[in-house]
């Protein structure tokens, strides 16, 4: 069956905590060499290798590429987070876990065997899991500081950011760096970096996330990607599961 990949939007009830939902399936009979690349996301997975058992992990912000293999018999269902669940969901600093992650303990995420049967099955437990969650006394702020991050998709200035929000672009910078480990404007440029890969995997070589030039488009794009935006959109041997996945996504899921 080779290697399975399959990607899908959230319900829009969830939009504001969820980016996207993935699976993938290594059925190649071979360990397959590939690249994670910074997206924005922070990822919760549920991974099961060989059969051996279900393992939950959470990995944070990715700022460069890391070489990975994905083993033989590999099964993992993941759910691309947006930041604003990191402090609603997860309710801790993912500061620790920054170009890394680590396994954790099943409190929320209650999966069954059953709900890891299919994608389908999947995306409709985490959505009720969420929909789910007592989240009291959002700030407003920080709901209407990430929307017009994600909306401007990384886009923005910290100081258009700063006026829009009231509140000092040195005190959003602090809860950066305590939540997530970087930087507002260093987000802001992985974020911009990440929603290019549409483009990319459709062959627009051209920046349309407000790069300055094309000179700062390749720039940028080889700084986190470790390639031209050219060798991206080949993505030879599917090296890039982002590039494979946004080119599978389904309709959003409920």
């Amino acid at each position: 069956m080779g290697l399975i990949i399959q990607s899908a939007l959230p319900d829009s009830s969830i939009s504001h905590f969820v980016h996207s939902f993935w699976m993938l399936e290594n059925n190649t009979g071979k360990d397959i060499p590939s690249t994670i690349l910074p997206n924005g996301m922070v990822d919760l997975a549920a991974i099961n290798i060989n059969s051996e058992g279900w393992k939950i992990s959470i990995r944070g912000l990715d700022t460069i590429p890391s070489a990975i293999h994905i083993p033989i018999g590999t099964k993992m269902f993941s759910i691309g987070f947006k930041l604003l669940a990191v402090e609603y969901l997860f309710g801790d600093s993912i500061k620790d876990v920054l170009n890394g992650g680590k396994n954790i303990s099943d409190k929320i995420w209650q999966f069954q065997e059953s709900d890891l049967n299919t994608f389908e099955i999947f995306c409709s437990k985490v959505t009720q899991i969420i929909k789910g969650s007592l989240i009291n006394d959002m700030d407003n702020r920080k709901k209407k500081l990430f929307d017009l991050i994600y909306f401007s998709e990384g886009s923005i200035t910290v100081k258009e950011l700063s006026e829009n929000v009231f509140w000092s672009s040195r005190q959003i910078n602090r809860y950066f760096n305590q939540q997530f480990g970087i930087s507002l404007k260093a987000y802001c440029n992985i974020l911009r970096f990440g929603s290019s890969f549409k483009s990319i995997s459709e062959g627009n070589l051209f920046p349309d996330q407000n790069f300055s030039d094309q000179n700062h488009f390749i720039k940028e794009i080889k700084k986190y990607s470790g390639v031209t935006p050219k060798e991206l959109s080949k993505n030879a041997d599917n090296r890039f599961m982002d590039i494979v996945a946004i080119k599978k996504t389904n309709p959003k899921n409920g």
